[in-house]
Parts: structure tokens; C-alpha cells; sequence
């Protein structure tokens, strides 16, 4: 399955970052996906580059170009099925920084 994963992440990488031309799109990193084992379902989790408003507006893009997406993984793999994406933020970015940030304040957490 970490392959069907790793694969289909390349692939979606590539396609929002070269052929997607939704302008709510903006800079997206696909950071995971978890594939269902019937390969039905696919979860995809971006990190988006800005504020609140800039995730939200990426987000409804993607889930608006699923079904490009979703031709481009089936064009691109050979798979049993193609997976339906579901587009979720990565919110393990944030925590990373809020820990660093923690620690780059020597531990002390807020009094």
C-alpha cells in the first residue's frame, strides 16, 4: 500500500503543480496519502502556503478539480480501481512549527 500511496501522491503533485489552473489553487504540497486496501477511497493531505482564508480557497479547489484529478491518477497508474480523493489539510505542519517554536523559546511554554 506504500507504494499505491507513494505513486499516487507523485502523481497528484505533478498535476496540481503543472496543469491545475484554478486560480483559488495556491502553493499546495501534497504531503501524504492514505489509500483504502480496496483502493476505493483516497485520502490526501496538502499543506498550503498562507493564511486560513488561502487553506479554505485551496481546499475548494481541489475538491472541485477531484474529478481531473482523479483522471490524471487513472491516465497515469494501473490500478484495480481509482481511488475517490478526499482532500484534507495537513494540520502536522502547524503542530511542527508550533513545536519548534516552543523549543526555540527554551521550553517555556506560556504562564
Amino acid at each position: 500500500m506504500r507504494r499505491v500511496d507513494e505513486a499516487v501522491r507523485a502523481v497528484l503533485s505533478d498535476a496540481i503543480a503543472k496543469d491545475l489552473l484554478d486560480p483559488r489553487v495556491g502553493f499546495v504540497t501534497v504531503t501524504a496519502v492514505n489509500t483504502s486496501p480496496d483502493l476505493r477511497h483516497a485520502r490526501v493531505y496538502v499543506s498550503v502556503l498562507g493564511d486560513e482564508q488561502a487553506r479554505s480557497e485551496t481546499l475548494e479547489g481541489l475538491r472541485s478539480a477531484h474529478g481531473f484529478l482523479q483522471g490524471r491518477v487513472a491516465a497515469e497508474l494501473t490500478l484495480k480501481h481509482t481511488p475517490t480523493l478526499t482532500f484534507e489539510y495537513d494540520e502536522s505542519v502547524d503542530r511542527g512549527m508550533r513545536i519548534t517554536r516552543l523549543i526555540d523559546q527554551g521550553g517555556r511554554g506560556p504562564n
